[in-house]
C-alpha cells in the first residue's frame, strides 16, 4: 500500500515538473505525463502556446477599409462539429437598435489577433451586411458568404 502510494506522488510530482518546464519554455508541443488508474486509457494533452490560439468570442470585426462591422457574439457549427459561421452583432449603439447577422467562417480572417484589442476582418462590405437578414434561434439560418464561397449544409 505505501508502495502505491510513493508511486503515486511520485508520478504527481514529475507531471508537476513537467507542466513547470513547459510553461516556462513555452513548448506546444511538449506533453506531460499523466497518471491513470490503470484501467482508463490516459486523455490526450496538447499544450498550445499563449501566443499561437486566442478566443474569438466579443472579438471586433471589421471591415477590409477598416469600417465597424460589429462584434462576434456566437460560432454556429454543424453536426459533425465542423465550424460553419459566425454571429456578429452588427449596427446599433451601446445594443440600441443592433442586430445579429450570419456570416460563412471562410469569410472571415483571422490574421493578426495576438492581443485582446485586435479586430478579426471581414471580407464584406459593411452595406452587404446591412442588407443581410437577421439571425433569429430556431429558425432556418442565412449565411452570408464572400461570392462562390458557401456550401450548403447536408440534411442527412
Amino acid at each position: 500500500m505505501r508502495r502505491k502510494f510513493w508511486m503515486l506522488l511520485l508520478a504527481v510530482a514529475l507531471a508537476a515538473s513537467a507542466l513547470v518546464r513547459a510553461d516556462a519554455e513555452d513548448e506546444p508541443e511538449a506533453k506531460p505525463p499523466v497518471v491513470t488508474d490503470g484501467h482508463t486509457p490516459p486523455p490526450s494533452v496538447t499544450i498550445i502556446g499563449p501566443k499561437d490560439a486566442h478566443g474569438v468570442l466579443g472579438r471586433d470585426v471589421r471591415s477590409p477599409t477598416n469600417e465597424d462591422m460589429g462584434h462576434i457574439v456566437d460560432v454556429i457549427v454543424d453536426r459533425t462539429g465542423t465550424v460553419r459561421a459566425a454571429v456578429i452583432d452588427f449596427g446599433g449603439f451601446l445594443g440600441v437598435g443592433s442586430r445579429k447577422i450570419v456570416v460563412d467562417w471562410n469569410a472571415l480572417h483571422f490574421g493578426r489577433i495576438a492581443e485582446n484589442s485586435d479586430a478579426i476582418t471581414l471580407e464584406l462590405t459593411k452595406a452587404q451586411v446591412a442588407a443581410a437578414p437577421e439571425y433569429k434561434e430556431d429558425k432556418p439560418i442565412v449565411v452570408l458568404g464572400a461570392a462562390g464561397n458557401l456550401q450548403p449544409l447536408d440534411d442527412h
